[in-house]
């Protein structure tokens, strides 16, 4: 319900306020549903305690959680104006991109990687502003003019999207056509994920980028819009991950769990980096 009332809140002032401004009410009504929704905070609690050492200011780093997703929202809203080629060029650090290159070279699609950090939004649309053609898997939000409103916002700069309950086929032309695909996989739904180890516990993790990898042959690449300043943004772009390769032993169960035991440490270590950007308010951890 939190997030229903600053999509809200954040969408209005995103477009009749300057910038600056937007970004303190934003924090003011993060600060608010900080103090409101005891359930999520506790969560985001939980998880911090895990990610970092002991002994933190742990009610501080909460509530910054909470403002960047306040952030988050306010930025993706402004997007369709706000990324230009310009704004490409000075406001957003690009490292890596020769990975990318690599894996379009190799012709087989690439799997996209990417976490619930930063502003993956608009980490997406900024992936195909440089000319690489991608596909996102969406999950369907339950109130149709919400998805409907996000999904314009994902396909301003000509991304395709794809909701998650149909996306096996689409994704697998895609990949086959040699484009791109991304999943955030930092979250698990329902109970198809997998059980790995993740940041010291057992975690639900989604396994759809290594059965698409292990299907396909398609190259996973994890990639990171993370914020580094007021409206400044790193496109962190990590080495590629290739399925094996030839004639193996591993059953297929136990080539998906190759391949996730291969990223998992890609996204432990962004948490890790930046903590209070990694806005998930569900624990990860299974008890």
């Amino acid at each position: 319900m939190f997030k229903f009332f600053l999509f809200k809140a954040c969408y209005y002032f995103a477009n009749v306020l300057p910038l600056k401004v937007s970004y303190a009410i934003a924090n003011v009504i993060s600060d608010f549903l900080y103090l409101s929704c005891f359930r999520d905070r506790q969560s985001v609690i939980n998880n911090l305690k895990i990610i970092l050492a002991p002994n933190q200011d742990w009610p501080k780093l909460t509530r910054e959680v909470f403002h960047n997703f306040g952030i988050y929202l306010l930025e993706f809203f402004r997007m369709k104006k706000t990324l230009t080629d310009d704004y490409l060029k000075n406001n957003i650090r690009i490292e890596n991109i020769e990975f990318l290159q690599e894996t379009y070279k190799y012709g087989k699609g690439t799997i996209v990687l990417t976490a619930h950090m930063g502003n993956w939004e608009l980490g997406g649309s900024v992936v195909t502003k440089l000319g690489f053609p991608l596909m996102i898997i969406a999950l369907p939000h339950a109130y149709k003019p919400i998805n409907d409103f996000f999904n314009q916002q994902r396909e301003a700069f000509g991304s395709k999207i794809v909701p998650a309950n149909i996306m096996v086929r689409r994704c697998i032309e895609h990949l086959q056509d040699n484009q791109f695909v991304a999943i955030a996989s930092d979250r698990g739904f329902g109970s198809s994920g997998q059980m790995v180890d993740f940041m010291g516990h057992k975690a639900i993790l989604p396994k759809g980028a290594a059965s698409f990898s292990e299907k396909t042959g398609a190259p996973i690449v994890p990639i990171f819009l993370v914020r580094d300043g007021c409206n400044r943004f790193i496109l962190k772009i990590k080495k590629p991950i290739y399925p094996p390769q030839g004639n193996t032993s591993l059953t297929k169960d136990e080539i998906i769990l190759k391949i996730m035991n291969q990223y998992v440490p890609a996204l432990e270590e962004i948490i890790r980096q930046y903590p209070t950007q990694w806005t998930v308010f569900r624990e990860f951890a299974v008890k």
